[in-house]
């Protein structure tokens, strides 16, 4: 048997607002029965959202909710990392192609050196950054 993993997702925890409802394009049961504004809304090909529910986007941009619990035991957020840690990965990815190993061992090589900052981040938050190259990341936005 062979093991697979998810690949990561757009996750939105839904909290009953009409702009949610709206984005979504959810449906209202009492429009449905023409009573409007019931407590049971639906999300098309999926079935009911409850508030504190996940609504999920698909690689594809298919959707489907997700109830608390099971979005707490399945999925995990990305890490964020610094902009300039996100850089020095898109480059040894994208530009030379490097192995993580080659990327640990480029970023503290003295020819090769990354950043000061770069290279003290990932010795001081290297597991973070093993997850980040290994399941994608979210980088911080420049302020």
């Amino acid at each position: 048997m062979k093991f697979y993993r998810k690949q990561p997702i757009e996750a939105e925890q839904f909290d009953g607002s009409d702009e949610m409802i709206d984005k979504y394009e959810l449906i209202d049961a009492g429009t449905m029965l023409g009573t409007h504004h019931s407590p049971e809304l639906y999300l098309t090909g999926s079935g009911k959202v409850d508030v504190g529910d996940w609504i999920a986007t698909g690689v594809n941009g298919e959707r489907w909710a997700v109830t608390d619990g099971v979005f707490k035991k399945e999925y995990a957020e990305l890490p964020v990392i610094p902009k300039a840690v996100a850089d020095y990965m898109k480059d040894c990815n994208n530009i030379i192609n490097l192995s993580f190993h080659s990327a640990l061992y480029e970023a503290f090589d003295e020819l090769f050196a990354a950043s000061q900052d770069v290279e003290h981040w990932i010795e001081h938050n290297s597991d973070v950054f093993a997850r980040a190259w290994l399941d994608g990341y979210v980088a911080e936005e420049n302020e």
